[in-house]
């Protein structure tokens, strides 16, 4: 058993609101860890790369500051030129779509995805080519979050695996999709 969520699948309680409104400080996830890599359990030791993370995909990943794991989306991917102003994506020169929608704002981004800017957009972030096995992760809660616009980019190896599902929400059990 500890050897399966040592590499293949595992799941996490949530300690802020940095993913708001896709996830809520308090909120159970199950993470697939072969996702990416597949591992030796109990070591960061990479036996097989098994596909890359795509933009949009919510990620569980080491902190490049802190001894701590981080949950983030992928917003920029290698070989992308990026910016971030006032919380919104520029890809390539072309600003990634911010619609309302029901009452809430979304990002048209790999997969659709809620994202919060009421407490602004938090820091900017300059045009930056992406190099080769490096991310720009970001919280959807865009002036609530410490991400890739503070630590900088983040190498494939820092990246765990892909958060699949939110499975305990707000006091009760759930079965949510990210």
């Amino acid at each position: 058993m500890l050897s399966a969520r040592s590499s293949l699948a595992d799941h996490y309680r949530i300690p802020t609101g940095s993913m708001e409104p896709t996830v809520h400080a308090g909120d159970r996830l199950v993470v697939f860890k072969t996702a990416y890599d597949l591992r030796v359990p109990f070591s960061d030791r990479v036996i097989a790369e098994l596909a890359d993370p795509e933009r949009g995909d919510v990620v569980v990943l080491d902190s490049p500051e802190k001894d701590l794991l981080l949950l983030k989306r992928i917003v920029a991917v290698p070989g992308d030129r990026v910016r971030v102003d006032s919380g919104q994506v520029w890809i390539d020169g072309k600003r990634v779509p911010i619609e309302p929608e029901d009452g809430a704002l979304v990002e048209k981004l790999g997969a659709d995805h809620g994202v919060f800017l009421e407490q602004g957009g938090g820091p900017d972030l300059p045009s930056t080519l992406v190099p080769s096995d490096h991310y720009l992760v970001l919280g959807d809660n865009r002036g609530d979050s410490h991400d890739g616009r503070s630590f900088g980019l983040v190498s494939r190896s820092a990246i765990r695996g892909r958060a699949a599902t939110v499975y305990f929400s707000r006091g009760g059990f759930a079965w949510r999709g990210l």
